[in-house]
């Protein structure tokens, strides 16, 4: 049972006062338990309206990415566990169906919101509930740049299947007004006066006779030249818009006209992203910072955060820059991740060969291809659960031309409480099965920087992979990475600890807490193996370990036994600490690898008992 109890019953007053509620409630929350706080500030009074005029149990909400849609949590059943939001056990960051009823879809990727709606829309229709029941997808303006969106608009509007979007332009101004003419202009198309004389104007079109129906519609072709939806209207979606995206009663007012209309409908609203909080109001990088925060004070707006060793990404920002000052063939690309990546500082100083092509992962992919071929060493920066979205480019437009494109694989392994849309545990398994791809991982500061001078003079393609925030190892060894050889760390006894990337560092935490002391090799290459030196410690080291932040089906251990099988080996006994074949969930990085039984004193004991 909602706080508020049923909002369609509420007033505008009653709703704008449930808006502030929420507004504070989430500043509350998520400046204890850090979250996405800009876009979903900008985003409540829209929520808000939505469920003024909704039933969301009865009609699908569909929040693209949904990182934006804690108002919709709070209106709904879960004001009394939003405070353990993104915690371990608590309430996801994002929408989740078992979660609570009122949830449609899990998402936390961009760009899926149209197609499901679609989808959704078909299954309504074929049910027969069109007059009962219409989706509802909300898109922010960032989710446009991928081809997705313009797929499934293609079809929703060819189709004309009921459907309502919004569009929650709270930045990038896709469609911007033109001065006073194009607010009176919109102004006018939100009206039901409008969209009747739209629809009469078509009709008399059809019946005019065939020179004066020619000046006509160049008449209304001229029109829409001045007003901002048209994009939208030539893939048949109506439009409606800009509106103001924190004026409960306009947005009301405007929804209930598109779900009359019963037909295909894109509302684009406007709206500032952090409203409420000043200091999440700022312009340019400080949009940025405030659309994903830690902890951090409300009233001064300053991080928690306590000082922490360097991450893994600082030392590729730091890394890239270098190599690029050295060789101007070095380019790069990231999808809309610039920061996040590391890849902003190589942006900022060399504009012309470093881009940022929003998101977009498939076209970030295959715009690199050429620039390989044409003599230039590209870095694709991408986190490991975001390269999912461009594997067909990786595999048909770099493998397959064995084009020299470097990827750097950021966010390798449990990502914390961003949970099951965003751990990086599959790039091992759906990298390691193309020909052509090299695979390997860094396991420390120093050979995160050896590692990305091995990928600048790589001749084909290859990735390499790194986690969020500071690798565990301390390792300062300088051995340069060669191909398919991996490096012994420490001598020990004839127990062998395989790690691989920062699952060296794992190792030796777990090695640490035994009386014994373990041979530990860093694989350093999953494709190709050092089949040398693992037949070699196979003579000796009967009993290996395998220590990877990967899922185990097709990852390092499945890579090692398949070695092992092909050379006719079956004496050796072989555990694997990677993660079972289900998804992950979201929260404190350390509760979670608890939950999963791989902290170190808890894989130690499996390797005592």
């Amino acid at each position: 049972m909602s706080k508020f109890g049923d909002l369609k019953e509420k007033s505008i007053e009653e709703l704008e006062s449930i808006a502030e509620q929420v507004r504070q409630k989430i500043l509350d929350t998520v400046s204890k338990n850090g979250g996405h706080l800009s876009s979903t500030l900008g985003a409540t009074d829209i929520i808000v309206a939505m469920h003024s005029v909704f039933d969301a149990k009865k009609n699908p909400f569909i929040f693209d990415v949904s990182h934006q849609a804690y108002a919709h949590k709070l209106v709904t059943d879960r004001w009394d566990e939003f405070d353990t939001l993104r915690q371990f056990g608590g309430l996801s960051g994002y929408t989740k169906p078992k979660e609570s009823d009122s949830d449609y879809y899990m998402a936390g990727h961009s760009s899926t919101s149209i197609s499901l709606a679609t989808g959704a829309a078909k299954a309504i229709a074929l049910n027969g509930e069109q007059d009962e029941r219409v989706p509802i997808a909300f898109i922010g303006d960032g989710s446009m740049s991928a081809g997705m969106v313009y797929e499934a608009m293609n079809e929703l509007g060819d189709r004309k299947y009921p459907a309502i979007i919004i569009l929650n332009d709270n930045e990038m101004s896709i469609a911007s007004p033109i001065g006073a003419l194009s607010r009176i202009l919109s102004q006018t198309m939100a009206s039901p006066f409008y969209q009747k004389f739209k629809a009469k104007t078509k009709d008399m079109l059809e019946t005019l006779p065939d020179g004066a129906t020619y000046l006509a519609k160049r008449f209304e072709e001229s029109f829409h030249l001045i007003t901002p939806g048209i994009l939208f209207e030539e893939l048949g979606l109506e439009y409606i818009g800009p509106i103001d995206g924190h004026n409960i009663a306009s947005i009301k007012e405007t929804l209930i006209l598109a779900r009359d209309m019963k037909r295909p409908v894109l509302i684009h609203v406007q709206t500032t992203k952090g409203k409420g909080y000043e200091v999440a109001e700022g312009a340019g990088s400080e949009k940025e910072h405030w659309h994903g925060v830690g902890a951090f004070d409300v009233s001064t707006g300053d991080s928690l955060k306590k000082s922490a060793p360097k991450a893994s990404t600082a030392i590729f920002a730091e890394t890239l820059v270098e190599l690029a000052d050295k060789d101007e063939k070095v380019v790069g690309v990231t999808a809309a991740m610039p920061s996040g990546t590391g890849m902003a500082n190589a942006i900022a100083k060399y504009p012309e060969r470093f881009w940022d092509v929003a998101i977009a992962e498939q076209h970030a992919v295959t715009s690199m291809g050429p620039l390989a071929k044409e003599g230039f060493k590209p870095f694709c920066a991408l986190y490991s659960t975001f390269l999912q979205r461009g594997y067909d480019q990786v595999i048909h437009d770099i493998c397959l031309m064995n084009l020299g494109v470097a990827f750097a694989i950021d966010r390798a392994g449990i990502v914390g409480e961003d949970g099951e849309t965003h751990q990086g545990v599959f790039d091992i398994s759906f990298l390691r099965t193309i020909p052509n791809m090299t695979i390997f991982a860094p396991s420390s500061d120093t050979t995160m920087r050896l590692a990305m001078e091995y990928a600048k003079d790589f001749p084909t393609p290859c990735a390499f992979r790194y986690p969020r925030g500071a690798f565990i190892s301390q390792d300062n060894n300088v051995t340069p990475f060669e191909l398919g050889k991996s490096r012994i760390v420490k001598e020990g006894e004839n127990i062998l600890f395989v790690g691989y990337g920062n699952g060296i560092g794992r190792a030796e935490e777990v090695a640490d807490l035994l009386e014994f002391s373990p041979t530990i090799l860093d694989l350093r290459f999953i494709k190709p193996l050092d089949t040398e030196t693992l037949l070699e410690l196979a003579k000796t080291h009967k009993k290996w370990y395998i220590f990877s932040d990967s899922v185990k089906m097709g990852g390092v251990g499945s890579a090692i036994l398949e070695m092992l099988s092909q050379e006719s080996i079956q004496d050796i006994d072989l555990t694997t600490f990677e993660y079972e074949d289900e998804f992950i969930p979201h929260g404190n990085t350390k509760l979670v690898e608890e939950s999963l039984g791989i902290l170190p004193e808890q894989l130690a004991k499996k390797i005592i008992n």
